[in-house]
């Protein structure tokens, strides 16, 4: 490894410690990161101990070691979560810890043969043990962010054409551009950036939107426009993107790169068809060429080219039929203009607009973070036990808001913001 790219990667570390989850003296961090990971894992811990860390708990994980369980545990056991994570979790969320997410897999394929039946059944068991944390996470109880690492086989997936070795140094130093790690100050770039974020989300905000028309006229092969999509919002809306706060009021980046202004659907207000444009990865199996149709909110009909079984088994969860999140996201985000498919959600759904379909964050509701599930759930906010984002910008989809006084305002046209 050349010194330049060592030095970068230091200071992609310091960045995901100090802006990503803004660290602060005492504090202990959980990292979970696949074995694949570990010489950078190396940078993040000394990263975060030289911020101040009391301790730094590493959360191993390997695909196949997952995939060996999927495949060989006796189906009674499939739900079997142990006590002792139930235990970890609430030492995370009680005590303030921080939380990184690494992403960028070793084996990017390993599940893509394993039923995804079988994985449902296995999540039904981590959630009815575990969804605390998920639900506490995503009201944003601690700093948490998600970055990528990458390795020799995600690389080759994005550049297939390459070796592995030319791969990986050409995804390491796409990577720290679009994170701006390879700025000079890298800090005081993302700084910046947030503030442009914020003014997409004050120019929502100020003409009130409450519902947002997704229209792609590029017509499909039945002859229809690929996106025809009515998004109606909660009635009391709110737009985070970039930064936010935890509990502490302690500001954060929970994506490491974001490129994303979101809001929270109101679970029955969704009308409309919509295709996808990337690919998604629910259960960590493909998808890709998804159509849904929706009526009052719910999905009522639904195919895709790849993974049609995934898609039928994700609507089995409760909840996961409706939307959760939707998301803006201007096609000249430096990720879309990479022109790469990256395999990876955190990045693909940077570089296009997004939907998800399950649980909602309750940040995307004016004071959503100090209401009950009930108090939620009134508001419309779903609560299922899924997230799953799917991504459906293109260079021809034009956005339309309508707004409380029954006004429009023009958002995207050809896929960027007009604010």
């Amino acid at each position: 490894m050349n010194d330049n790219l060592l030095a970068q990667q230091q200071a992609y570390a310091e960045l995901i410690i100090k802006v990503g989850v803004n660290l602060q003296p005492g504090q202990a961090l959980a990292v979970r990161a696949e074995l694949g990971h570990r010489e950078f894992v190396r940078l993040l811990t000394t990263a975060a101990y030289d911020a101040g860390a009391s301790y730094v708990e590493i959360m191993w994980a390997d695909p196949l070691i997952s995939k060996i369980r999927l495949q060989h545990v006796a189906p009674d056991y499939l739900a079997t979560v142990p006590d002792f994570e139930v235990a970890r979790g609430e030492e995370i969320l009680d005590h303030n810890w921080a939380r990184v997410g690494l992403t960028g897999s070793e084996y990017p394929d390993a599940l893509e043969d394993v039923s995804p039946a079988v994985m449902r059944a296995s999540r039904e068991g981590w959630n009815k043990k575990l969804g605390f944390y998920m639900q506490r996470t995503m009201n944003n109880e601690i700093a948490w962010c998600v970055a990528a690492v990458p390795v020799a086989p995600w690389a080759q997936k994005v550049f297939p054409e390459l070796d592995a070795e030319t791969a990986l140094a050409r995804l390491w130093e796409l990577v720290l551009r679009v994170c701006r790690a390879d700025q000079p100050d890298p800090a005081a770039a993302w700084r910046a950036h947030d503030a442009t974020l914020k003014q997409i989300a004050s120019f929502l905000e100020q003409h009130q939107v409450r519902t947002l028309h997704f229209f792609d006229p590029v017509l499909a092969a039945d002859g229809k426009p690929s996106t025809d999509l009515t998004v109606g919002l909660t009635d009391r809306p709110s737009w985070p993107t970039g930064s936010c706060e935890n509990a502490a009021g302690v500001a954060f980046m929970a994506n490491i790169p974001t490129e994303e202004v979101f809001s929270t659907p109101h679970n029955g207000r969704v009308e409309g068809w919509v295709r996808t444009s990337k690919p998604g990865f629910p259960f960590q199996r493909e998808l890709s060429g998804a159509y849904f149709r929706f009526e009052q909110g719910e999905v009522v009909e639904w195919r895709a080219d790849k993974g049609q079984d995934v898609l039928d088994e994700l609507f089995q969860i409760p909840g996961a039929r409706r939307l959760g999140e939707v998301a803006l996201v201007d096609v000249r985000s430096p990720i879309n203009r990479s022109g790469l498919i990256f395999y990876d959600v955190l990045f693909d759904e940077n570089a296009a607009c997004h939907i998800a379909f399950g649980r909602a964050y309750p940040e995307g509701i004016a004071g959503g973070s100090q209401l009950s599930d009930d108090e939620l759930a009134a508001l419309g906010l779903n609560l299922s036990d899924a997230h799953e984002d799917l991504m459906i910008g293109t260079a021809t989809m034009n956005v339309t808001g309508y707004c409380a006084d029954g006004s429009e305002v023009v958002i995207m046209q050809n896929g960027m913001f007009v604010a």
